[in-house]
C-alpha cells in the first residue's frame, strides 16, 4: 500500500512540475499578445538596428500568428532581405520565390526582382573563399548567370522601377566578369597544352562577350592556340582580326605558364 501511495505522490508531483514548466514558457514568450502590427514595427526597429537574428524571428512570429493579415505579405519580403544581410543566402532566396509564388501581383515584385538579383550577386563562396578571397570573375559563374537574369527580367518588365538603372550598372559588371571568366578558363585549357579546348573555349568568348574586355585576350589565345593546332590560316585570320579590332596590340604573347 504504501509503495502505491508512494507511486502516485510522484506521479503527481510530475504533473504539476510539466504544468509549472509549461506555464513559466508561456509567461517567458514577451511577444505574447502583440497585434501585427507591434510585430513587425519591433521587427523593423531590429531591422534598422542591425540585428538581423531578432529581425527574423519576428518576421517569423508575425507569420506564424498572422499569415492571412495585411502585415504577412510585407513581413515574407523584409524577411528575405533579413536573411540575405544575415548571410543566409540561400534561405533569403528561397524566401523571395515563396514570396513571388504567393503574390505574383505583388506591387513590389521589381523589389523582389532586384533583391534575389542582389543575393545572387553578392553570394559568397564557401569558407575558403572567405578565407582567400578570389577575383569575382575567378568564382563558379552559376551564380553569376542567375544575378544577371534576374536583372535582366527586372529591366524588361520593369524598365521605369527605381532599381532598373542600379540593376543595368550590375549587368554590365556582371557581363564583362562573365566574359573574364571564359578567359580565365580558356588560358587555364593553355597552360595544360589542351590546345582544341581553349580554342573552343576563345571562340564562344568572342561570339557570346562582345563589347567586354575579354575579348581582346580571347582572340590572343584563339591566335595561339590555333598556331599550336597547327591551324596556320586560322591563326593568320585570328591575327588580322585582332589587328583590325585592336590596332594598339604590337606582340602575342603566347607563354601562358
Amino acid at each position: 500500500m504504501k509503495l502505491w501511495v508512494y507511486l502516485t505522490t510522484l506521479v503527481l508531483l510530475f504533473i504539476l512540475t510539466a504544468c509549472t514548466s509549461l506555464s513559466s514558457q508561456k509567461k517567458s514568450d514577451p511577444t505574447e499578445g502583440y497585434s501585427a502590427n507591434k510585430l513587425f514595427q519591433d521587427a523593423q526597429a531590429a531591422l534598422k538596428k542591425r540585428d538581423y537574428a531578432e529581425a527574423i524571428k519576428k518576421y517569423e512570429i508575425l507569420q506564424a500568428r498572422y499569415p492571412l493579415g495585411r502585415f504577412a505579405q510585407q513581413s515574407l519580403l523584409e524577411s528575405a532581405f533579413a536573411y540575405y544581410k544575415y548571410d543566409e543566402s540561400d534561405t533569403g532566396l528561397d524566401t523571395i520565390d515563396r514570396y513571388m509564388r504567393m503574390y505574383p501581383r505583388s506591387p513590389k515584385m521589381d523589389y523582389a526582382l532586384y533583391l534575389r538579383g542582389l543575393i545572387n550577386f553578392n553570394r559568397g563562396g564557401g569558407l575558403m573563399d572567405k578565407i582567400f578571397p578570389r577575383s569575382f570573375s575567378d568564382l563558379d559563374n552559376v551564380r553569376q548567370k542567375e544575378a544577371f537574369h534576374d536583372f535582366s527580367k527586372l529591366l524588361t518588365r520593369y524598365p521605369q522601377s527605381e532599381y532598373a538603372k542600379d540593376a543595368r550598372y550590375r549587368m554590365n559588371f556582371l557581363k564583362n566578369a562573365l566574359g573574364q571568366s571564359e578567359v580565365n578558363i580558356a588560358k587555364y585549357y593553355m597552360k595544360r597544352n589542351a590546345y582544341l579546348a581553349a580554342f573552343n573555349r576563345a571562340d564562344y568568348t568572342i561570339k557570346h562577350h562582345q563589347g567586354t574586355p575579354a575579348v581582346l585576350e580571347a582572340l590572343k589565345i584563339k591566335y595561339c592556340a590555333a598556331n599550336a593546332l597547327g591551324k596556320k590560316k586560322l591563326a593568320t585570320d585570328t591575327q588580322r582580326v585582332l589587328k583590325l579590332n585592336f590596332p594598339e596590340t604590337k606582340q602575342i604573347n603566347c607563354n601562358f605558364n
